[in-house]
Order: structure tokens, then sequence, then C-alpha cells
């Protein structure tokens, strides 16, 4: 019995949002005028005002209101696309009922989350099912943690076709400028909460192998810390925490056991932030590790809380335009092998990295899942940029401007 036929093949829930708008205006830009593309939200007035903004290409754009409290409206949103892309966040809040509309319906799936106990509850609930409709379910689709999990794919293919034995030391470095949005400051607040509510949630965050699809299967290799003081990177830059590297190792890990663990068995994976050289990056560097740590238990304490309320950017708000031209990003991994070769891999990119680039990978996240599902992997069920997407958003994020490329050092 042939399936229902969809009305749209691609929808972008959260349209109102300030990251989804920037979402809109790529794909407005850049999908091909006979994908029939529609706008979800809680208000049509709203999304109206959003598509009045967009390019011209938009004004035709199909307009739905639904809300993920109300789970009708979730199941008509996931039954009438083939592809469903949602910036409602924070999603430990609102973006379980998504997914699991999405698995239901067989419709593909796409977040821009960081938040490791969503992703490891949305597979717990929806992977089984989305195996059985064919949904592919991709988490972390933006900036958290498209380069990170692209740049390891790559390391892993470039060491494969060389024989050069599996991955073991394995760092990213990431440099960028960019700022923060209030959605984003939003769903920090949310996990903080629910670890301190929770100890299995304080667990969960503690586990290096949390989003493992079979824990009980993974090595007992030591793993990096994400939450170290000042180090070293290799060519010589003083280094921070990642505040992003406590999402992005777990997707890279879980990518790496859903492959049959082909990147590694002995695989050990870590994410710095590089600040700078010299004793004034020493300085910057130290600065950095300590401000991480008291803006997190400001964070966390509801008295602290309030006096930061005041100076963070609310929901809806986030950097300025001028501000998301002028920002880029650069993740540099260097990897050993178990076959004692060395190889680096960068990824790359203009714009802010959490608004303007996320923008690009998120809409050709999307783009890759409405057009490209014949030269995709067949694979359905709880998935990873690298597992779901893989070479395919490669190419694509390349022929958009930004970098992805493999030198072998040794």
């Amino acid at each position: 019995m042939a399936a229902p036929a969809r009305d749209h093949d691609l929808v972008l829930f959260g349209a109102t949002g300030f990251v989804g708008e920037l979402i809109a205006g790529y794909l407005a830009d850049h999908a091909p005028p006979d994908l029939r593309i529609g706008l979800a939200g809680r208000s049509r007035v709203k999304l109206e005002a959003v598509r009045s903004r967009l390019p011209v290409a938009a004004h035709g754009w199909a307009l739905i209101e639904a809300d993920s409290e109300h789970p009708d409206s979730l199941a008509a949103l996931a039954a009438g696309t083939r592809v469903l892309f949602t910036t409602v966040g924070p999603y430990a809040k609102y973006g379980l009922p998504v997914v699991e509309a999405c698995a239901r319906a067989g419709t593909h799936y796409g977040d821009l989350t960081g938040e490791v106990s969503f992703v490891r509850e949305a597979i717990d609930r929806c992977d089984a099912l989305a195996r059985t409709t064919g949904a592919r379910i991709v988490h972390a689709c933006g900036y958290d943690s498209v380069p990170s999990d692209l740049a390891v794919l790559l390391l892993h293919q470039a060491v494969e076709a060389d024989g050069a034995g599996g991955l073991t030391e394995v760092q990213l470095v990431a440099r960028a400028k960019g700022g923060f949005s209030g959605g984003t400051i939003e769903s920090m607040r949310g996990q903080l909460d629910g670890m301190r509510a929770d100890p299995v949630l304080r667990s969960l965050a503690g586990d290096p192998y949390s989003l493992s699809p079979d824990r009980t299967a993974e090595p007992s290799t030591g793993q990096p810390s994400d939450l170290g003081w000042v180090g070293r990177s290799e060519d010589g830059l003083w280094t921070a925490p990642f505040i992003m590297a406590s999402a992005n190792t777990r997707i890279v890990r879980r990518s790496n056991a859903l492959q049959g663990w082909a990147y590694g068995r002995s695989l050990r994976y870590g994410e710095v932030m590089g600040i700078g050289r010299g004793p004034v990056g020493a300085v910057t560097a130290g600065a950095m590790a300590l401000g991480l740590r008291v803006f997190g238990a400001a964070l966390a304490l509801p008295p602290t809380r309030k006096l930061m309320d005041r100076v963070l950017p609310s929901p809806g708000a986030g950097p300025s335009e001028t501000a998301r031209r002028s920002g880029w990003f650069r993740s540099q991994v260097t990897a050993s092998t178990a076959g004692g070769r060395r190889y680096r891999a960068v990824a790359a990119g203009p714009g802010d990295p959490g608004y303007a680039a996320t923008a690009v990978m998120a809409g050709e996240a999307a783009l890759s899942l409405a057009l490209d599902g014949d030269r995709l992997t067949p694979t359905a069920g709880s998935l990873t940029p690298a597992t779901a997407l893989g070479d395919v958003l490669v190419q694509r994020l390349r022929a958009a401007g930004h970098t992805y490329e493999v030198t072998s050092l040794t």
C-alpha cells in the first residue's frame, strides 16, 4: 500500500524564533524553487511577519500553526511533511513530543540541540520506532555538533584509505568569534536545573559514553575531561575548556559506536578552546577557564541567576547582523593512529558560528534530508550528522563556502 502523499517536502518548526528566522532566510536563498516549504509555529500572525521579511522566494510558503504542547497539532504537522526541522527549545522542555510525532509518521527530523539528556531520552523512546517507520532522527545539526562530527568522520575515512590503523588520540581545538542568544542561555539554564534536581541526569552528564547505543559494549578507554583547566595544543596555543565539548564529544562517540566502532575502539576524543600564544595567551586561557566555572555556578544558583538575567540576552534575542557577519569559526582536529601516523582535519567557515554559520549547517542538513535521500545511507532511527548525512553534508557545506579538509602529517 502506497504511503499517503505529503503536502510539504520540508517544514521549519520554530520559524519565528531568532535562529529559526535565520534558517528560513537561508532556505529562501538556497532551496530549489520547486521545493514545497512550510513555516510552522504557535502564532500565525508572527509567522506572517517572518515570511514578509524573507526574500521573495519565500512569500508563497505555507504557514502552519502547531504547538509542542498540543500533540494533535504535532501529529498533523509531522504527517504533512517529508522532513521536519525544529529550532523550538529548550529541547528538554519542548522537543520530545516533536521527535515522537516524526518517529510515528516516518518523517525525517533534524534539530540544533546540544542537550545531551534530551538526546538520550529521545534515543530511548524513539529510536526503535523510527527504525520501524524509516524516519531519520538527526540531532545536533548546527555548530553543535556538525564541525566536530564531520571532521572526525573525514579523519576516519583518510586513515582507513591509507591503512593506517584506527584513530587513537584525537583532539579538537576550537577557535571562533561569536556571541550567545537568549535561547542558548535558556537551554543552559534548563540543563543546569535538571542536573541539580535529578541525580540520574547528573550521572548522565558525567558519562563520556552517555549517548552510546550499547553502553555495556563500550571500551574501558578513559576519555579526556570536558572541564579541564589550562593546557597547550600541539602547535603552541594556550587552551581552555570548550563549553560545547560535553555535547560534541558524545555525538562523535555515538557516531563511532553506530558504525561498529569503525573509528577505533581505542579512540580517545577531546575538545578544547584555543586562546592564544605567549604570556597573554596563558593569562587569557586561565581567565577563561575560571570564568566558565564562575558563569556556570552563577547561572545554577537562583540568587545570582536573577542578577545575570538583567544583563544576559532574553529568548528571542541574539547578536546583531553586523556581529553575525563578522564572526567565524575554525576547528582544527589533530589525530594519531594505531599505526603511528598523524593527521589533521580542519572544519572552518565565515559568520558567527552559533547563528550565521549554524544557519548554513542547519539549512544544508535540512536540504540533504529533503533532496538527497537516494545518496544517503538507508539507515533509519536516532542518528548523528556523520551517520545520517555524512559525505553528502560535507559536499553541501563545501559548496556553501565552508572548509572541510584532511592532511596527512606523517
